[in-house]
Order: structure tokens, then sequence, then C-alpha cells
């Protein structure tokens, strides 16, 4: 069907989006920041679907290195992808009045900056072949409410939503589509390490009673990426079961 490229697509979420969209027939770039031998695992696996794969060391904040990767791409496979997930992001975990400042450089420079130079590059890449393409950004849940202890996190998603919205308005009239998927309590190795029940936890708190699934935030991705969502752009599907639509009531009874 054609080619996609999901920044670290390697393990844990950025796997389940690349076998997600091998499974629908796309052939897949996935970026990492280590040595791609680490992920020739995930490569396999695609390659078992039935579709070509490739792992190519990228940092995403890094233009240069982006410049890299769509040459690469431009000479090798197609004169533009078909799909580019942002899916690369990283996380600190401190107070506002704490939070270091290298830290907060670190991690708009991966989530938000990374975002922007990949999609500007794909989107030129695709304006230049002039071939439609479809561009969905990885949010998060803080990304609507805030979370305590993550301002540069919770910063660098709420811009990333706001930067797919700008982008959608501009690239539109090219026919890319530009999308946001914003996942809210997800069970990952990150995730588990957070805190001794954090399945209970937030199970609890969420209308659907249970906590999400790498698969329940790839199968949204897959489905932005499809021609069933084509006259979708701009827009944020959020993938929480619910837990940040409803207000935290203080008495019993309403929640």
């Amino acid at each position: 069907m054609g080619t996609a490229i999901v920044t670290a697509g390697g393990s844990n979420l950025g796997a389940a989006i690349s076998l997600g969209l091998a499974a629908q027939g796309h052939d897949v770039v996935i970026t990492c920041l280590n040595d791609p031998a680490e992920y020739g695992g995930t490569l396999g696996r695609i390659e078992a679907l039935g579709r070509r794969a490739w792992a190519v060391k990228s940092d995403v904040g890094a233009k240069a290195d982006v410049d890299r990767l769509f040459a690469w791409f431009g000479d090798a496979i197609a004169p533009a992808p078909d799909i580019l997930v942002n899916n690369a992001g990283v996380q600190t975990w401190a107070s506002f009045l704490d939070l270091e400042e290298a830290d907060w450089d670190r991690v708009i420079r991966t989530n938000l900056k990374g975002t922007f130079l990949n999609t500007q590059a794909a989107a030129k890449m695709m304006v230049a072949a002039k071939r439609p393409g479809r561009i969905v950004n990885i949010g998060s849940g803080c990304g609507q409410t805030p979370f305590l202890n993550l301002v540069d996190y919770t910063a660098s998603k709420g811009g990333i939503e706001m930067l797919t919205k700008s982008a959608a308005v501009e690239l539109g009239p090219y026919g890319i589509g530009v999308n946001c998927v914003a996942p809210g309590s997800i069970e990952t190795e990150r995730t588990k390490l957070e805190a001794p029940d954090y399945a209970r936890d937030w199970s609890r708190i969420t209308p659907l009673r249970r906590i999400g699934t790498l698969d329940d935030v790839a199968n949204a991705v897959c489905f932005l990426t499809d021609e069933r969502s084509g006259f979708i752009t701009g827009q944020t599907l959020t993938v929480d079961g619910g837990v940040f639509t409803q207000t935290n009531w203080p008495h019993e009874g309403y929640s």
C-alpha cells in the first residue's frame, strides 16, 4: 500500500504502531536513537507480515539527522513517505520548582522540536512529490489536563496538539492530513514502574474500568492513517477509557 516512517518505532508503543501499520499493508521504516541492530526483533515481526522493514539511526531533535533520514528515504525507497508517525518522546519527573533547565531542554527538544522537524521534512517531500499523506503525532492526556511533576512533558504535549492543528490547516490544501493521538493511562514497561498498583489505581477511576494497552493506542493511530479517516484532520483522538472526560467529584456517589 505504501511506506510509513515511525520515529522510535522499535519498542513498546512504537513497535505496536509499526506492526499495526505493517498489518495494514505498509512497509515500515523505524528510527532509533541507538544501534539499529537492537531492533532486529521488531523488523523480523514486520517482515513476517510480508512487508519490508528498515531501522535507521536518527536523533529526532537534530535537524542534520532528520535531513539525512529523509534524504536516504528519497534515494532508497520513494519520493515521499505515505505516512509519518511522530512517536519519539522522553519524560522527566520533577516538581515545577525543582525542574532542571537541562531536563526541560531535552524534553522540549525531543518531543516538540522533534515532531516539528520530522513533520516539516515529511511534508516537504509529500508536497514536492505531489503525493497526499497522513501524519499522526503522539500527544498525551496531560495535554488536556495538567499532571503534577511533569511540567516539561505537559508543555511539550500541549504544544504538539497545537502544532497538529496549525500543520493541518497549512498542509490540508496539499492533501496532507495531520492528527494527534493522546493516550491516557496505558500499561507499558515504564508505567508499571510508576506505582506498585498502577493498573488497579487507574482502572478504578476510569469509566471503562480498565487501563489501556499498546494495541488500543496503535489501533487509533492506524485508523487515522487509513482512508476511512480521509476527511479527518487537525483533530486529537484521546485514547483514555474516558478518564479525562469526567469531573473529579468531591462527594461520594458522584464518581
